[in-house]
């Protein structure tokens, strides 16, 4: 028989977004229910320490900070559950949303907290070196490359940003660009060309990745398949991804206004979309910052504004 609920609030995501939006909906008494979706805990679960979130002045694991919210979302009345948001009905209200061992929730307020998954390029030493030499957030991980060598994967304009970033903390930075040209705007081709720090490897493509306790090189290749081909190892300290991210908003895209990649459109400056009762909170919703603390702020907004249009609507 199918279990069917009622709740106020509704948050889906359990990252920095999720898990903050939880903390003040449960102090407003809203009462709200968390599914965490697949990866409870989100993107930071996968990295090792966190050096740049506020009130961890020795860092923190970040599977042990996921763990402080949750914790103090719960202390608040926060009705945390593991499990997946499947199917979503913006139609009728109270808006239905379907779990993925098939329960039924009706809500008068929705937090889409799901996030973005990063790209990867697809080879197992990609997670076999996860959090020990490879990452796909310099903003967040370059702090651990200083004066080390890397290599950033990408040519587009994020790659370019990482790139140049990084340069700024490490030794030498090279950049493995698949064609024979990168994809960026002109003004960032010409400060990654002009930045001595900066090697670009064009026609590169990765095979592997080496090392004994953690990444000590890739293995590649130049001009696969053509009869110059040239293969051989780069010493590297660290691998960076800059291939682009996937917004986790797949369930809510035919309801929701979304660019052409998935990311959910907010009116400026606020988490609202354009479904009233209905917020995005978190990397779902951010392609520019897609830090840890943006996405709390972003999260204790979209409860702030869930609140007050409950209060308005006299839910």
């Amino acid at each position: 028989m199918t279990t069917k609920e009622y709740t106020r609030c509704l948050i889906v995501g359990s990252g920095p977004a999720g898990y903050t939006a939880a903390i003040y909906a449960g102090r407003a008494n809203l009462k709200p229910i968390q599914y965490c979706g697949p990866q409870t805990g989100g993107q930071l679960t996968q990295t090792t320490e966190v050096e740049n979130f506020p009130g961890y002045p020795q860092g923190v694991d970040g599977n042990q900070m996921m763990l402080d919210l949750r914790e103090q979302a719960q202390r608040f009345g926060a009705d945390i559950r593991d499990g997946e948001i499947v199917k979503a009905d913006f139609s009728r209200k109270p808006y239905l949303l379907i779990t993925d061992n098939g329960t039924e929730i009706e809500t008068e307020t929705i937090i889409v907290a799901t996030g973005a998954s990063a790209k990867y390029l697809g080879l197992s030493d990609e997670q076999k070196y996860a959090g020990q030499g490879v990452s796909a957030c310099a903003t967040c991980d370059g702090f651990f490359y200083r004066k080390k060598v890397v290599a950033v994967v990408g040519g587009g304009d994020t790659a370019c940003e990482e790139a140049t970033y990084l340069a700024g903390l490490c030794s030498k930075v090279y950049m493995i660009v698949r064609k024979p040209y990168l994809r960026a705007s002109d003004v960032m081709k010409k400060r990654v060309e002009e930045n001595e720090k900066i090697e670009i490897l064009y026609e590169h493509n990765t095979l592997g990745l080496y090392g004994e306790n953690g990444v000590e090189g890739a293995h590649l290749v130049k001009r696969l398949g053509e009869t110059d081909e040239q293969r051989y190892d780069l010493p590297l300290d660290g691998f960076f991804l800059a291939i682009g991210h996937t917004p986790n908003t797949s369930v809510f895209k035919a309801w929701l206004d979304c660019d052409n990649v998935g990311y959910i459109r907010t009116q400026a400056g606020t988490p609202k979309t354009n479904i009233e009762g209905v917020f995005a909170a978190g990397d779902c919703a951010d392609s520019v910052y897609r830090q840890a603390v943006v996405a709390a702020g972003s999260g204790c907004m979209a409860a702030l504004e869930a609140e007050r249009y409950l209060a308005e609507h006299n839910k």
